[in-house]
């Protein structure tokens, strides 16, 4: 199948050379048996490329529309994923009544797409490893492997290279997935597919709701491609529908573009834009980024609290010395600090009290985000954790953690 074929096929839209590499890559793997792994942010197509890569390989006919089973590895609750991919058998745990097939069973024969795979627990990766090396699962409550044959594509929207530095996925598991891998790039860097994704979205809603399509002005049109769009091709899509159906102008000029955009481009336009209540217009700063700057803020402070109290660590052992812009060398290190205010004292440098009631204010900021997002989605916590995109298990241990 040719690419411009494939594109029509799956309604892939966009000229840009990365993404036309990725589906180069996806027909070229198709036909063979190797493990896949998809990487991009949330929203750039990563389920599409699976059907991509299933729907053109020997196993699409498997026992048609079982071929291809999808997992959200984030959705599933720790205490069941094990149960979920690989099955169990009756009596295994209570409440289990009856055997049940897993993921890898169902999918027997055909392919099983993994999607956030970097949420996977770390237990459950040792055994994702075997599967992959020995073709054999063993259901819950077993003592009997059944041997599978399941071609794996995963995904992941995390820095996965980063994770296994940081020990939170295993380096063999991460090798064994990716003996080709496929990296869809976000939107924000395939600006010229903005106007044309855009067209189509306008154009789809406009037939299915029997509509005059909406047309961008030149303005509005440079601001949609200075638009980060953080949620990529999805919350692009999303937008678009939105502005087709709620306005009754056709014509969409910065003016009315505003109202749905949760980020402005502060070069463009200011840092946060009141709401224009007649247009229908939403909150100008998302739960999601709220949540956002809750998690990095947290954890910028986390690190500063650990620097801060290694020094204090330093200077008690004498490794450190305090002065106006002097250096030091104690126990083999060189020790620079830099001019202190008039009147200060060295423990005013060292001591994290400072930062401390930050915390206690960001844990209200992301408490705060997850029940607005909560309301949002009318208590869905599917839709409320896709908002945030955060995982429903991270979902759920927030609302244990705060008691929500």
């Amino acid at each position: 199948m040719d690419i411009q074929t494939l594109k029509q096929r799956y309604d892939i839209i966009g000229n840009d050379p990365r993404l036309m590499l990725a589906l180069n890559k996806a027909v070229q793997v198709a036909p063979t048996n190797l493990s896949i792994l998809i990487t991009g942010e949330s929203g750039v197509g990563k389920d599409v490329f699976s059907r991509i890569i299933h729907e053109n390989s020997l196993r699409k006919h498997v026992r048609q529309g079982r071929g291809l089973i999808s997992v959200n590895c984030g959705a599933i609750p720790e205490g069941t994923i094990e149960s979920e991919l690989f099955g169990h058998v009756k009596g295994a745990f209570t409440g289990a009544d009856r055997s049940r097939k897993g993921y890898f069973e169902e999918a027997d024969g055909g392919t099983i797409f993994l999607d956030e795979i970097g949420e996977l627990p770390l237990a459950m990766q040792v055994k994702l490893l075997r599967v992959l090396e020995n073709g054999e699962i063993m259901p819950v409550g077993s003592s009997t492997a059944l041997k599978i044959d399941v071609r794996v594509v995963a995904a992941t929207n995390i820095d996965i290279l980063k994770a296994v530095r940081n020990g939170r996925f295993r380096e063999d598991l991460y090798y064994r997935l990716n003996q080709l891998s496929i990296y869809l790039p976000p939107l924000r860097e395939r600006k010229d597919d903005i106007p044309l994704l855009f067209r189509k979205f306008s154009s789809d809603v406009a037939e299915k709701y029997h509509m005059p399509p909406i047309v961008l002005t030149e303005d509005a049109k440079r601001m949609m491609m200075d638009y980060p769009w953080y949620g990529n091709v999805r919350e692009l899509k999303n937008i678009t529908e939105q502005i087709a159906v709620v306005e009754t102008e056709r014509t969409i000029t910065p003016a009315i573009l505003q109202n749905y955009l949760s980020y402005i481009p502060t070069e463009r336009m200011p840092a946060v834009v009141e709401p224009n209540i007649q247009s229908g217009g939403g909150q100008a700063i998302s739960d999601r980024e709220l949540l956002l700057k809750a998690l990095s803020m947290g954890q910028m402070i986390s690190e500063m609290r650990q620097e801060l109290n290694e020094l204090r660590q330093m200077v008690a052992n004498g490794q450190w010395s305090v002065g106006n812009g002097q250096q030091a060398v104690h126990g083999g290190q060189l020790a620079v600090s830099g001019g202190q205010h008039p009147g200060a004292q060295e423990e005013d440098f060292l001591t994290p009290e400072i930062i401390e009631e930050d915390p206690v204010a960001l844990e209200d900021c992301e408490k705060s985000a997850i029940v607005r997002a909560l309301e949002k989605a009318g208590g869905n916590r599917k839709i409320a954790a896709s908002e945030l995109h955060i995982s429903e298990r991270t979902l759920y241990r927030k609302i244990k953690e705060y008691g929500i």
